[in-house]
């Protein structure tokens, strides 16, 4: 029996190889930037792995797909790449194919950072729809009573709709200082979330870390360093976009 070659939306298979999202996909094909075996495409085509497709003149890569668990140290930029030159997280971790950050993280913020050129599993980890966990430990400019604790699990205003943190949780106070320590945990992924959640009860972030993205943790890594996340990860990752 002849086998059946599977067809994707073009929009699709350019957003899986990590050039960009489907939307922005969708207006470069309709802008004639997207070829298909050297013909121009347009909406509504569909291609084949054995299809040559360019974006731009480049030819997207068919490489195999890659996972990384990076320790982010504070100072480079989630991005692939940055218009000021400065340093980012794609310099630390070295390949010859193009990946990119799952979600973002400050310049001033260190910790766990997913990289990957799959972009079917960044749809499922960033998307707020899949509830996926993220654990932070931040450092406030303040003694963070349990008023407060209660003010931020009400919900902040962000945007156009309350947000509330998944767990928040004061893990020491230093009176002496005036500094609390608190782990808070989110799913939501809003800009700048965890700085908004303080600034509502007047409390400023002094620093700020991810411990943990899902059930992925930091432990064996110092700052800088990385390691590959392994075939079980990765399933386990997917399920958690069929568990919700």
């Amino acid at each position: 029996m002849q086998s059946v070659i599977k067809m994707d939306k073009l929009q699709k298979i350019i957003a899986n190889a990590g050039v960009t999202s489907r939307r922005k996909a969708e207006d470069m094909i309709n802008e004639g930037r997207v070829f298909v075996n050297g013909k121009v495409a347009k909406i509504g085509d569909r291609a084949s792995k054995a299809d040559e497709i360019s974006v731009d003149g480049d030819i997207i890569s068919k490489a195999p797909k890659e996972y990384y668990l990076l320790y982010k140290p504070i100072g480079y930029i989630t991005t692939t790449n940055d218009e000021k030159n400065r340093e980012t997280v794609v310099d630390l971790v070295p390949s010859i194919n193009r990946i990119y950050p799952v979600g973002r993280l400050d310049a001033n913020t260190s910790g766990l950072l997913i990289l990957t050129n799959d972009g079917e599993l960044t749809n499922i980890l960033i998307h707020p729809k899949h509830r996926v966990s993220k654990k932070y430990i931040a450092k406030v400019n303040g003694i963070v009573t349990m008023a407060d604790v209660n003010t931020i699990k009400k919900g902040v205003f962000m945007d156009t709709h309350k947000v509330r943190p998944d767990s928040i949780k004061v893990k020491s106070k230093n009176p002496k200082n005036k500094t609390s320590i608190v782990e808070i945990v989110v799913h939501d992924g809003k800009n700048h979330e965890i700085k908004r959640f303080f600034k509502a009860i007047g409390l400023e972030v002094i620093s700020l870390k991810r411990t943990e993205f899902a059930f992925l943790h930091l432990r064996g890594l110092s700052k800088g360093e990385y390691r590959k996340i392994n075939p079980k990860e990765v399933k386990l990752l997917y399920n958690l976009g069929r568990e919700k």
